[in-house]
């Protein structure tokens, strides 16, 4: 393929925009070589300003679970815009929005929508701060809630891609209220708890984690936590952004059937616009101003045209719940057979998959965290990239991120991916 016209463009923006990217996992930094910058997408498909055409593996990290440019948010989107871009005062849409998303989700009576997972998930820790009056917050090594400075303590993704997991800027009073726990380990969370006796505002996680790769929770691993929180009186906040109306119309609370005390979303509840979310119980959610004392704000936030866009996508996720099991199973039948033809080669490999996401780990047989995740052949990841891209395949650009599969991703696609992998084995 071609990247002429990529390679020229990033040079541009070099010139004007830190790193020439505007999120830092966009740069390649970890897979090497230069960014493609897109055009236009439709379906399963992204095309680049070169004219070069890819399968989508990201879905714009998630939120386009329909596929790109879909015909009915679209439409709707097209009808919006004709009323306004943004207002700054409350909208019927907001209202209708928020009774849907509650109605899909038991344990929570209200929600409060943002611009951005980020400003979710930072929102919903300065409440659990507020309600339980306790300063300190369990996270774990590899989860990524965004880059909120009490988050960016060894966080995953692509603060772990450039090997500076605890950012400069981050203080240090703001880094002692911040405790890490390892992922898929009970034990260590328990420890924690019983070294800050009364101090542990809440433990925030990524019910299925998505930013050291994609990491299922063991069994009972979740309901441990709940117990644990309970029995400190500690929240439990999950971090939904990613798979939220993702893993099932519930989320993962209803998939895993362990109830959070306060849900984070984002990515699909925008249907592929900037938008944010947290929810959770009402005498919880009171304690956000104007009723309660906990202030959040935001000018943009219930942005007209991003709620147009989440309200269509629900609906239509609403309208056709099989939807789930057909991109289950299509993410179960790539990943069974990613493995096979690797393992078949003497090529080992670990590949997660949970839902409609899923990663592969080189030169490991298990990940279950992100000391695990770290120790995978990432070298061979970025030949692997590299080997797909140059061949119409677009992949995560780092080994330590999800890929997402969408409703329009089907046989053709699947099997272009395996025809494509037999021939990158060919060629090592």
């Amino acid at each position: 393929m071609i990247f002429k016209r990529s390679r020229a463009l990033f040079e541009e923006a070099r010139k004007y925009i830190p790193g020439g990217v505007n999120s830092p996992v966009r740069a390649f930094k970890s897979v090497g070589g230069t960014p493609i910058f897109i055009k236009s997408a439709k379906g399963a498909y992204l095309t680049d300003e070169d004219g070069n055409k890819y399968i989508d593996y990201i879905n714009s990290w998630g939120p386009m679970i329909l596929g790109h440019n879909h015909t009915e948010v679209v439409e709707a989107v097209r009808k919006q815009m004709q009323n306004g871009f943004s207002f700054g005062t409350p909208t019927e849409l907001e209202t209708e929005i928020a009774k849907l998303i509650t109605s899909f989700v038991p344990n929570i009576d209200k929600i409060r929508m943002v611009n951005s997972g980020t400003e979710a998930c930072m929102s919903a820790i300065r409440l659990a701060r507020g309600y339980t009056s306790r300063n300190k917050i369990i996270k774990f090594e590899g989860c990524y809630h965004g880059h909120s400075d009490s988050f960016l303590i060894k966080a995953g993704s692509g603060a772990a891609t450039f090997g500076n997991p605890n950012s400069p800027g981050v203080t240090n009073g703001t880094a002692k209220d911040t405790l890490l726990a390892r992922y898929n380990d009970i034990d260590s969370v328990q420890s924690l708890f019983e070294n800050n006796k009364n101090e542990i505002a809440a433990v925030i996680l990524e019910p299925i984690a998505g930013n050291m790769g994609c990491v299922p929770p063991k069994k009972d691993f979740l309901k441990q936590l709940k117990f644990l929180c309970k029995d400190n009186q500690s929240l439990l906040i999950f971090d939904e952004v990613m798979t939220g109306f993702r893993a099932k119309l519930g989320g993962a609370q209803d998939f895993f059937n362990v109830q959070a005390d306060i849900v984070t979303y984002g990515k699909i509840i925008g249907g592929g616009m900037p938008v944010g979310a947290f929810a959770a119980r009402k005498e919880i959610m009171d304690f956000l101003s104007p009723e309660g004392k906990v202030y959040q704000a935001g000018t943009l936030s219930g942005n007209p045209i991003a709620m147009c866009a989440g309200y269509t996508t629900l609906s239509i996720l609403k309208s056709d719940l099989d939807i789930y099991d057909r991109i289950t199973q299509t993410t179960k039948i790539l990943s069974t057979e990613l493995k096979a033809i690797f393992e078949s080669a003497g090529i080992q490999i670990c590949i997660n998959q949970c839902t409609s996401m899923l990663t592969l780990f080189f030169g490991i047989s298990e990940v279950s965290n992100f000391d695990d995740a770290s120790k995978a052949d990432h070298d061979m990841f970025n030949k692997y990239f590299h080997f797909l891209l140059e061949n119409g395949i677009y992949l995560p650009p780092s080994g330590y991120e999800t890929w997402f599969i969408s409703d329009c991703i089907k046989e053709d696609e699947i099997d272009k991916t395996l025809t494509i992998s037999k021939k990158f084995i060919s060629s090592i």
